[in-house]
């Protein structure tokens, strides 16, 4: 007995020795902002092949925590792969790939899949830590011309930007190198790798959001961050460059449908000239022109106003996409200041394409629940320096979150006042929507935040998730005709309270996991195979049929709550919070499903958007002396908004971007394949070419006095 005691202990120590961790890699993840830790991932290799991960990230009350084992090949790619957890918006994380020879194939919670692959391929998880990423440096780095295919489909590739010397724990040094990654999403991924034969993740920089770094090393994230912005913004410059083509001169854009977002009517054919990125005159179509060097034809196609979002977080390789959208202002409700305050520069010296940017200030309180971007405060005294911040750089707005104190809510909304600023925002914890508006709120975002005014009770935490499964469960069985719903929405017109009620973002409250989301549907086509395959993935947890129904059910309420809203005279504007360009195009159809016709719904974009960022005088209509933020359209979305999607052209700040190449230079197939082209004209000579200033002046006729 003893001896087989014996014998299964040495077995069990055996066992236990096969899996023994061999290396333990830990990375932090530290808010750039404030310096907090906001999560971490930890990598343990282990002698048998195997590797394990745990990783967590939180930020605004939410955030993703992921559990992942895999094994590689001899390529150094994933031959068998699992993630177990929870998206950042709680659903549930489950899924397998494996790889046996030839024979690939992988299942999820939103897809089941299998395919025949030869040669190395990497598996792109639906949702992963930065692992990942890790993984796919060391496997670039061996491969012929550092690419090599994806699944399901697609083709990643990395180039090496720059590469710089970090100091770590004990004086020790190491050069690592920046590298950027093409081929998933829409924009490049930029990634600090360690140099060598065997390359993984050193560290991973998100200007102004966080800073995730080998433990220790952490300390190079300023060095790191300022190296990186400068290899990407050589590569913005350069896609700018591509992407504008200057207006020089005067220009007419002949045979253009005007819409007025005054009536919400189309008008007769007109010529519309642009100079200095001003309107300069607007003409009956055909009549003559007099000293025009460029020609435009509209062909009869409608021309818009220039687009608003009226709620973005914009990203620097966003902008392309909003311009491309038909988005010539976006107002950014919420970012880090320093990173904004540049984008706008960049914007402004032509070397990033972006729309306009109108900055809203984010106000944020302390709590584990805490946004990290613009300030975090305690104090009223705090607050208002922050507000004199941001009044002193020229934000026309004021947005509190939802950790912002209660206690001084009041007080700081009229300091903003004071400054000239409009207040919005989150509703702070513990407070419904309506005792905002008592303490002065001019706008709340967010249908969620306006249904909350309804359901919250105290002990509900709306700093959780809990402000999204609240409204998801309880606004189906919510009675819109009750006296406390009229008389909110009668407060609502009454103080002319703007709401941003971001619907389109919101339709992920209904999603069912492996359905594609409705915002989604129309374009799902045109994307990068990755991209649509995203689509797919559910953001809630919804665990049967029942609470499925229960959700789209509440999700619709909100939906014709907000076309009551415009019925009642309460002003609507259009803002997205999602992905960038496109989500403003489906927030307007959602409008239209809300009961806005979709004459209505352009003007709430462009009318309303002019209004509301206080920008009227230049902007929203199409009218002499206004700046010449123009967009043509193919087919007529004062009839079908979905043609809203058809872009042909845009002009903006003196250039003209074609979508089709915006398109094109980012993955996508465009929707609009033949844009209205720029026709030189004749140069017609002026009376003075040139001048000589000395010679006049010898004779004293220099300024022609007395004429």
């Amino acid at each position: 007995m003893k001896r087989v005691s014996a014998v299964l202990a040495l077995a069990i120590a055996s066992a236990f020795a096969q899996a023994a961790v061999t290396q333990t890699t830990r990375y932090v993840i530290i808010s750039e902002n404030n310096g907090k830790q906001m999560g971490e991932q930890v990598v343990e290799s282990h002698d048998d092949g195997l590797t394990k991960v745990r990783f967590i990230y939180k930020d605004n009350g939410r955030g993703p925590e992921l559990t992942e084992e895999f094994r590689l090949g001899a390529d150094r790619t994933m031959t068998a792969y699992h993630v177990k957890g929870n998206s950042t918006f709680g659903a549930v994380v489950d899924e397998k790939f494996e790889r046996n020879g030839s024979k690939a194939s992988w299942t999820s919670t939103t897809e089941k899949g299998a395919t025949d692959v030869n040669g190395a391929a990497l598996y792109v998880p639906l949702n992963s830590s930065y692992e990942f990423n890790s993984r796919a440096i060391a496997a670039l780095a061996a491969a012929p011309g550092r690419s090599m295919p994806l699944l399901p489909s697609g083709t990643l590739t990395h180039k090496v930007l720059d590469e710089v010397e970090v100091s770590g724990p004990d004086g020790k040094k190491q050069t690592v190198e920046l590298i950027a990654q093409t081929g998933i999403g829409l924009s490049p991924q930029f990634m600090w790798a360690t140099k060598g034969d065997k390359p993984e993740l050193f560290a991973l920089v998100v200007p102004g959001v966080f800073v995730a770094a080998v433990d220790g090393w952490q300390g190079n994230g300023k060095v790191l961050a300022e190296r990186q912005k400068k290899a990407e913004a050589r590569m913005l410059n350069d896609l700018a460059a591509k992407l504008q083509h200057p207006l020089q001169g005067l220009t007419v854009v002949k045979n253009a449908r005007i819409f007025d977002s005054a009536t919400g009517k189309v008008g007769a054919p007109s010529d519309v000239y642009v100079l200095r990125g001003r309107i300069s005159a607007i003409m009956p179509a055909g009549a003559p022109v007099r000293g025009a060097v460029n020609e435009i034809d509209a062909a009869g196609r409608i021309m818009l106003p220039g687009l608003f979002d009226m709620h973005g977080h914009i990203g620097r390789w966003e902008g392309a996409l909003h311009v491309a959208a038909g988005v010539t202002t976006l107002r950014d409700m919420g970012n880090d200041n320093a990173q904004l305050q540049m984008m706008i520069d960049e914007t402004a010296g032509g070397k990033l394409l972006a729309p306009q940017i109108v900055p809203t200030g984010f106000l944020e309180g302390e709590s584990p629940y805490s946004s990290n971007g613009g300030f975090v405060v305690k104090t009223l005294e705090q607050s208002k320096r922050a507000i004199d911040w941001y009044a002193e750089h020229g934000y026309p707005q004021l947005k509190i979150y939802n950790s912002f104190p209660k206690e001084i809510l009041k007080e700081t909304v009229a300091y903003a006042h004071s400054r000239g600023m409009r207040v919005s925002g989150h509703v702070p914890a513990g407070l419904r929507a309506q005792q905002a508006l008592d303490a002065g709120y001019d706008e709340l975002q967010h249908i969620n935040q306006v249904m909350l005014n309804f359901l919250f009770k105290p002990g509900v935490e709306t700093r959780s998730l809990e402000r999204f499964y609240l409204p998801a469960e309880k606004v189906a069985g919510l009675d819109m005709g009750s006296k406390e719903v009229k008389d909110f929405v009668a407060t609502l017109k009454k103080k002319q309270i703007v709401v941003d009620p971001t619907l389109a973002t919101f339709a992920f409250l209904k999603q069912k996991d492996g359905d594609i989301n409705e915002p989604w549907a129309a374009i799902k086509d045109h994307m990068p195979p990755d991209v649509a395959r995203g689509f797919h993935v559910g953001t809630m947890k919804i665990p049967d049929a029942a609470t499925q129904a229960r959700y789209e059910k509440s999700f619709d309420k909100m939906v014709k709550f907000v076309g009551t809203l415009h019925k009642s005279g309460v002003p609507i504007v259009a803002g997205t919070d999602d992905l960038a360009g496109f989500t403003l195009h489906s927030e307007l159809a959602m409008l239209v499903k809300a009961g806005l016709t979709p004459a209505e719904a352009i003007q709430v974009a462009t009318r309303n958007g002019a209004r509301y960022t206080r920008t009227s005088a230049d902007r929203g209509s199409i009218e002499t002396g206004k700046l010449a933020d123009l967009v043509l359209v193919d087919g007529d979305p004062t009839k079908n908004i979905e043609d809203l999607r058809k872009v042909a052209a845009v002009i903006t700040r003196g250039q003209i971007i074609y979508p089709k190449e915006v398109d094109q230079a980012l993955g996508i197939k465009p929707f609009v394949e033949n844009g209205p082209a720029v026709k030189p004209l004749e140069a017609v000579p002026a009376n003075i070419a040139g001048s000589n200033d000395g010679v006049l002046r010898q004779i004293g006729a220099i300024g022609r006095k007395h004429d």
